[in-house]
């Protein structure tokens, strides 16, 4: 929670309180920050927090005056009308945004009067998911000013002993250490983190504007029961299952690699050493395939090939030799991935088929939904299906559900210094299966979350929710079917209704059960069709009402006292842009007669992009985080794109520009060079060289390109030390629909500051 420019020594945040209880996984976190203006005049003050994107806010109120304003849940299109009149008047709508790999910021503000204090309260729910033997709780804390009152406190209870605990993360380093205390007893555990005023401005990474980090509490729990664990309160269950006491199966893994020109440079390294270390962690009974794709599908070896010294050995030597080329044939790549692993059946194996790109398909069968139709059939339910998508630039939509279709999953790989680790990291979840083909079944039950499973994997856990649909019932019987290495289980367990129900941990079990629902019907929603779809969106609608959680599907509408605008609170999906949800849009002042124009200019970790047009006589101003990557121009009718990376730290214009014309033809200009390919020649010139036998009129500062109907001049900018490209398009197509944010727009380059009242953050 930070505040912006109300950030002033008379705004005071002079209580920060941030309490999280976790009870058998289901965590309850609760975030309340005072603040008074000490001023002799009203002031705005902003509230901002950042909580896990797994998480659904289920409360929000403001207190002022003696009054309290609640957010109300409200299903979203009955939100839309006050979210869209907002942005009409130009207030800020869309309170919550996605803001990197693992959380999501929810903002507001509100004017408080002369020496006056208003109290935030947000809660937000969460079931714990066990990863690598471990359930992760996170919790950030900025408030970007030292406070008097500060205090986390977090209590965690479990049915079972707690078996292993680490509290780490950035606000727990060596200056902040004694600020953390931690006890420990039995099956519970309370954290406490109490900085003093002092500590909050002299730990690593703090300053005069206070603590900005996280603290993370890691912890397990005792498995001595392989039936998992029971725990019934309120007519509801839940069972977690997750044995140890199990054989790990061999499995049979091909990895699917995208090597297209969009691939070029770091994604391409991280990748290959991601995939180094991944085949140096296969053992001698694993079978392992590879296949590198652009507009032409290569397999490494026909065959799968066991994990032995030798084999993994020319594996690694082929994974070095991987370059990046031409277009993407998703389509193709996959199928072929599947006919891999079809024509090597082996008993008493696993098989996973793993799929990495960073693009849509551009080559071959480009119809993502006969794509996603033709790997569903494919398949056939025989094994999962992972999809990685690396980077923003993916339709991450389009993996999300061909992975969903078949029992997998979809993962974004985020494009920073630790790729390799990420895509490693995820690729340890799934290294050890211990189970296929997993069925859990309950006496007496009604409405149960999902109950057939693929894949058990080593380090995860099974949870299944349901309500207990017979009164009567005595006894809860739960039972679990499943194939193991070498043959068929069976796990059992039955126990007293009454003794369950009679234990004092388990509450929340009613809200897990209607969270876990809500995650898993919007999953499935997104695989079905018709009346199915529906029913499925249906339910999961009812549910985020009926507990007042925020979710895809709901909104929370934030009515602010004094006459002030109604903000509304939506959240953001995977596949959109970080900062994707906050839009604050008025007039631009006319600008000098430029003609059409375009600008950029810095602003703290945003750039400003101005585009000004003959059709568009107030141009737009927008705020664009930095490292992100646009759509500047495309024609799907010539299979035309354009796209540009902006620069980080101050730049004022973009670092790298790609351009992909038909299937293989791609252009990818930076500061220091120009590379061409046309999928089977690849050409590299620097800036001032003349090319032969390519379409490109390359000059000391541009470079003129004509491909298809579109000409593009690009100029190479120096300017205070820093230098930048810039698109000036000269030549557009006739008649045809243009996309991005250059579309219709003839450029040139100067340079403006927006007004600070105008801009529209995307």
């Amino acid at each position: 929670m930070w505040c912006f420019g109300a950030c002033f020594m008379n705004i005071d945040i002079y209580s920060f309180h941030i309490n999280s209880t976790v009870t058998s996984r289901y965590a309850v976190t609760v975030i309340t920050s005072r603040v008074a203006n000490r001023l002799n005049e009203s002031k705005e003050v902003h509230f901002q927090v950042k909580i896990p994107k797994n998480a659904f806010i289920s409360k929000f109120r403001m207190t002022m005056e003696g009054k309290t304003y609640d957010g109300v849940v409200k299903k979203k299109e009955e939100a839309q009308r006050q979210y869209s009149q907002a942005v009409s008047r130009g207030e800020s709508a869309g309170m919550v945004s996605s803001v990197g790999r693992t959380l999501e910021e929810f903002k507001t503000s509100v004017t408080v009067a002369a020496f006056s204090k208003v109290t935030f309260e947000l809660t937000y729910e969460e079931l714990l998911i066990r990863r690598l033997g471990k359930y992760q709780l996170l919790i950030n804390a900025q408030p970007m000013q030292p406070v008097a009152d500060f205090k986390v406190d977090v209590h965690i209870k479990e049915g079972p002993d707690i078996s292993l605990l680490e509290v780490k993360g950035g606000l727990n380093t060596n200056e902040l250490a004694k600020a953390v205390t931690t006890t420990r007893s039995g099956n519970e555990v309370w954290v406490a983190f109490y900085p003093t005023r002092e500590q909050q401005t002299k730990c690593e990474g703090c300053a005069e504007s206070g603590l900005n980090g996280d603290l993370i509490i890691t912890y397990d729990v005792e498995r001595l029961n392989p039936s998992g664990e029971l725990q019934i309160a309120d007519g509801y269950f839940v069972h977690y299952f997750s044995p140890t006491n199990v054989q790990r199966i061999p499995k049979n893994v091909v990895f699917i690699i995208d090597r297209s020109g969009s691939m070029y440079g770091r994604k391409m390294q991280q990748t290959r050493l991601a995939m180094l270390k991944i085949l140096g962690d296969l053992t001698s009974d694993d079978t392992f395939g590879l296949i590198t794709f652009d507009s032409q599908v290569d397999v490494w070896k026909p065959e799968l090939l066991q994990g032995t010294e030798k084999n993994l050995e020319q594996a690694k030597n082929f994974v070095k030799q991987i370059r990046d080329r031409g277009a993407t044939d998703i389509n193709e790549a996959v199928l072929k991935g599947v006919e891999m692993i079809k024509r090597h059946p082996r008993e008493g194996s696993a098989s996973i088929l793993i799929l990495l790109t960073d693009g849509d398909p551009t080559a071959g069968e480009t119809n993502i939904m006969r794509i996603q139709a033709n790997v569903k059939e494919a398949i056939g339910g025989k094994f999962p299906l992972y999809c990685l998508g690396f980077g923003f630039d993916v339709n991450f939509d389009f993996l999300e559900k061909m992975a969903l279709e078949n029992n997998g999953l979809a993962r974004r790989i985020y494009e920073d210094s630790d790729a390799d680790l990420q895509l490693q990291g995820f690729y340890e979840e799934v290294a050890t299966p211990l189970l296929t083909n997993v069925q859990l079944s309950y006496t007496g039950v009604g409405n149960l979350t999902q109950t057939r499973f693929s894949h058990y994997y080593n380090g995860s856990e099974i949870v299944v929710c349901g309500q207990i649909t017979d009164n009567s019932l005595e006894t809860f019987q739960a039972e679990v079917i499943a194939v193991s290495k070498s043959n068929e289980v069976k796990y059992e367990d039955s126990v007293s209704v009454k003794d369950l129900a009679g234990l004092p941990e388990h509450e929340n079990i009613q809200r897990l059960w209607a969270y876990l629902t809500v995650k898993q019907r919007l999953e499935k929603e997104v695989t079905l069709k018709g009346e199915e779809k529906e029913a499925a969106k249906k339910e999961a609608l009812d549910l985020s009402l009926k507990y007042k959680f925020v979710t895809p599907l709901t909104s929370m509408v934030v009515t602010k006292p004094h006459e002030e605008d109604t903000q509304v609170a939506h959240k953001p999906k995977e596949g959109e842009q970080s900062h994707g949800h906050h839009h604050r849009v008025q007039a631009l002042p006319q600008l000098p007669p430029y003609g059409s124009g375009a600008s950029f200019t810095s602003s703290g970790d945003y750039v400003r992009f101005l585009v000004a047009s003959s059709h568009q006589p107030k141009p737009l101003c927008y705020d664009v985080p930095v490292a992100t990557k646009l759509s500047l121009l495309s024609d799907p009718s010539s299979e035309f794109s354009m796209n540009g990376e902006l620069k980080l730290y101050g730049g004022k214009g973009f670092k790298e520009i790609a351009i992909h014309y038909k299937t293989d033809h791609l252009l990818t200009l930076n500061t220091s060079e120009i590379r061409y390919s046309d999928g089977q020649n690849h050409v590299k010139f620097v800036w001032g060289q003349q090319p032969t036998n390519v379409s490109l009129i390359l000059k000391n500062d541009e470079v003129d390109v004509t491909m298809g109907t579109v000409r593009v001049v690009f100029l190479l900018h120096k300017e205070d030390g820093d230098v930048f490209l810039w698109p000036a398009v000269h030549q557009l197509p006739k008649g045809v629909s243009l996309q991005g944010i250059l579309e219709g727009h003839v450029i040139r380059c100067f340079f403006v500051s927006c007004p600070p009242i105008l801009q529209t953050v995307l």
